[in-house]
């Protein structure tokens, strides 16, 4: 069983706490269309990777099958710990270059989208990083670091970084000297002169003090988070293709081979010969879609309807038949890209979303199974008529958002 199964309910219960909290405490580091939009494309990213991940577990493997140095043992606890080292080692490398070449920068680009700072931002990741990525971590297959360890270590680094992607939580102490935190997460994620290019690793931020990529989190200067480009959308698509369409665009308004690699292997923006201008934080204006009255609750609604089925997914993906498992991915990358357009106010949106939540809620009762699922009857009435509702609400509150539209 995928462990990202068992993480989904944690990650869910506890953004809610977070959320919670800050309310209480007059802390606005949430915000419902943004936090959703970073849900979504939480949702795109784990759902591509059903497609890819084993794939490029099989080019590791691969490697360390025919090409490994060493025969390490996987039961030992010292692989685990040198292993886990070695790959947020690895993790700081890939990290460094995702905001140093153009091309790489274009899949990490999605983890910074968000102008806001809370848990949701730390699901906001990339469909894409898979392309190059894997590149990184073959150093670790050549060493003899088995597959099964290499997975493992993985998953660990990757949820460590969860709990960082705070607000609420200050500054530790010696823990932030050693190892990665909120307080100098929070720098990572900065648009302030200070914070750019800056905490790269994973785990620890050692890395960082070591190679000259560390800053301090300041005190007198308030963080402002996102991007110097914004990318004032809400749509799950755009915000993975954006970046890509920019180099695609640079690369056809540049003359010669070498001026073309350079836009895509150079630094982000490096294609136009200017320097990263200063920035000042008190102009700085926070995106504010044009979300029509109810529809922040209603799409935290169908993503509530959404979290099972994307957890039923990730559990059977891997023994569903190709076919199903592209038609399952389909409806439920296709409910994000629905639920982001109503959400930024698109005049297309509302049939568009009705048809949706229709056709879903007609297929889960009436299908014989859902994806592998018998649902009991009693579920299967209670969906139909959730999304029965969700069509009439929408089809009642058509006036007022056309309004907000036009």
């Amino acid at each position: 069983m995928n462990p990202i199964v068992f993480a989904i309910p944690v990650f869910m219960l506890t953004i809610l706490l977070e959320a919670w909290l800050a309310h209480r405490r007059g802390v606005a580091t949430y915000d419902t269309v943004d936090a959703l939009t970073s849900l979504h494309l939480g949702v795109a990213s784990q759902v591509v990777g059903l497609f890819v991940k084993l794939a490029l577990l099989g080019i590791y493997t691969a490697v360390h099958d025919y090409w490994r140095l060493a025969s390490l043992p996987a039961n030992s606890v010292w692989v685990w710990l040198g292993a886990l080292l070695a790959y947020d080692f690895c993790y700081y490398w890939l990290h460094r270059m995702g905001h140093e070449v153009g091309v790489l920068w274009a899949a990490h680009v999605v983890h910074h989208s968000s102008e806001y700072y809370n848990l949701s931002t730390a699901l906001r990741q990339t469909s894409s990083g898979w392309l190059l990525g894997w590149i990184f971590y073959l150093p670790m297959a050549l060493a003899g670091v088995p597959p099964l360890v290499f997975a493992g270590v993985a998953m660990i680094d990757l949820l460590y970084q969860y709990w960082v992607h705070t607000e609420l939580v200050g500054r530790l102490g010696w823990l932030d000297r050693v190892f990665v935190t909120p307080s100098n997460h929070r720098v990572h994620h900065g648009q302030n002169d200070y914070c750019i290019d800056r905490n790269y690793g994973g785990i620890l931020i050692l890395f960082d003090r070591l190679f000259g990529t560390y800053a301090d989190e300041r005190e007198d200067e308030r963080i402002v988070y996102g991007v110097r480009t914004p990318l004032r959308s809400l749509n799950p698509a755009w915000a993975n293709l954006h970046y890509y369409a920019d180099l695609w665009q640079a690369t056809r308004s540049v003359r010669g081979w070498r001026a073309r690699l350079h836009v895509w292997f150079g630094p982000p923006g490096g294609w136009t010969g200017q320097p990263l201008g200063h920035f000042d934080g008190s102009q700085f204006e926070t995106y504010r879609p044009a979300t029509p009255p109810g529809a922040g609750i209603y799409a935290m609604l169908q993503f509530a309807l959404l979290v099972p089925c994307v957890s039923h997914l990730i559990a059977v993906g891997p023994l569903l038949p190709t076919p199903q498992l592209a038609l399952y991915a389909a409806v439920i990358v296709g409910a994000t890209l629905s639920l982001g357009a109503l959400l930024e106010g698109r005049r297309f949106a509302l049939r568009l979303e009705q048809a949706r939540a229709l056709a879903m809620g007609m297929a889960f009762a009436l299908l014989p199974q859902w994806f592998g699922f018998d649902a009991p009857l009693a579920l299967r009435a209670s969906i139909l008529t959730v999304m029965l509702v969700a069509v009439v609400w929408l089809d009642l509150n058509t006036k007022n958002i056309r309004m907000e539209t036009t």
